[in-house]
């Protein structure tokens, strides 16, 4: 059995070992030692790199062969001593955001009445799913809430195997997953629970505690949260991305949210006006194109986008005449065709005709749309073509 040197010291950085065996993970070589400070994965938290004789050790796993130290490089021999060397600021953030998993659990538990299911503690995401499904909005503020003024009160950390009469006389939070050997990771009197990770000293070690999502999962809700350095980036990165709203707007940071309001209801504003306005184009437009044809079906090319060709469009199909119509530019030409009632023009087949070069659309007998892939300037010759008249 290998030693867990972390269990009695999570902040201890290098050891030396023996090599015990030689083993393998995936398509990589992996040693087991005689006493490791590498965390395996488990519980949610992953495991430890760093490096071991001067070679890197990219994961950590426990199998039933041991604790597996899984290498980028080739292994040492059996019987070798070597001296491990921890990827300290990651485990470091590990240790914080597995004691923030345990803190905010208790809270979510205490204040929502939510009990965690499972926790996962990934690379980009910190989640735990709790047993509640549709927690108000109030119910988590108050868990963070909760969370952040344990935080504030530098609660002591300790983890320890008690005793089996002590064990039954603890509160735990949830039921060990082992029989024997259990070890528990008391936050001060507020959070009792078995585990065999590593952790801060001390709650102030957090910083703090954010929620920055929820969601209902599989009849549950799963709370993404942040703490500690990955808090402190996702702060940042949210502050720096308003500042640069705030001077985009000319404007405190405090006013984004009221200049971004104002943004809205005039964008709205315009796109009312844009619509209006593209109406009564497209009535001067469609009788521009009656008068010039009088009969059958209506064949143009116009400037314009495919809003402005698919409103003169259905101007045209309540006239009683078929549409089909073109807007060229430089990346294409934009195609809109619509059939009136009683014509037997199918706009579906036409539009695969008219797309044999290359382009992206397609649609129904009654209408069709799409962009071709070249800029076509002779429309009518075009359209004599796929139709084979």
């Amino acid at each position: 059995m290998t030693k867990r040197l972390y269990h009695d010291d999570s902040y201890l950085r290098t050891f030396d070992a023996e090599v015990a065996a030689i083993a393998a993970w995936k398509d990589r070589t992996a040693v087991i030692l005689d006493r490791t400070a590498f965390y395996p994965e488990a519980g949610g938290q992953l495991g430890d790199r760093g490096t071991l004789g001067g070679v890197a050790v990219v994961d950590t796993q426990e199998t039933d062969a041991g604790i597996l130290h899984v290498l980028d490089g080739a292994a040492p021999a059996v019987g070798a001593r070597v001296t491990g060397a921890i990827d300290w600021a990651r485990r470091r953030q590990h240790m914080a955001q597995h004691t923030a998993q345990h803190l905010l659990s208790g809270a979510l538990l205490d204040r929502a009445q939510a009990p965690t299911q499972s926790a996962r503690l990934g690379e980009t995401a910190l989640t735990i799913d709790v047993a509640r499904d549709r927690i108000p909005e109030a119910d988590l503020a108050a868990a963070e809430d909760l969370a952040n003024d344990l935080v504030d009160d530098d609660l002591p950390i300790r983890a320890w195997f008690p005793s089996p009469a002590e064990l039954a006389e603890l509160k735990l939070r949830r039921d060990p997953k082992v029989d024997a050997d259990i070890r528990v990771v008391a936050i001060g009197d507020f959070d009792f629970s078995p585990c065999g990770g590593t952790h801060c000293a001390r709650t102030s070690q957090l910083g703090a505690v954010r929620i920055t999502n929820h969601e209902r999962y599989k009849g549950m809700t799963r709370v993404t949260f942040v703490a500690a350095r990955r808090g402190r980036a996702d702060l940042f990165a949210r502050d720096h991305a308003l500042r640069q709203l705030a001077t985009a707007f000319s404007c405190g940071p405090a006013e984004v949210p009221a200049a971004v309001d104002k943004l809205r209801r005039d964008a709205g504003a315009a796109d009312g006006e844009l619509t209006a306005l593209r109406g009564r184009l497209a009535k001067l437009i469609v009788g521009e194109l009656l008068a010039a044809q009088p009969e059958g079906a209506v064949v143009a090319a116009l400037p314009g986008d495919g809003e402005l060709l698919r409103t003169i469009g259905a101007h045209l199909t309540a006239a009683g005449r078929d549409a089909i119509l073109c807007a060229p530019d430089d990346a294409g030409t934009a195609v809109v065709l619509f059939r009136a009632a009683g014509s037997a023009l199918d706009c579906g087949a036409l539009w695969k005709q008219l797309a044999t070069g290359g382009g992206r659309g397609g649609g129904r007998a009654d209408r069709a749309e799409g962009k071709l892939t070249a800029r076509v300037d002779d429309w009518r010759a075009a359209v004599a073509a796929a139709l084979g008249t």
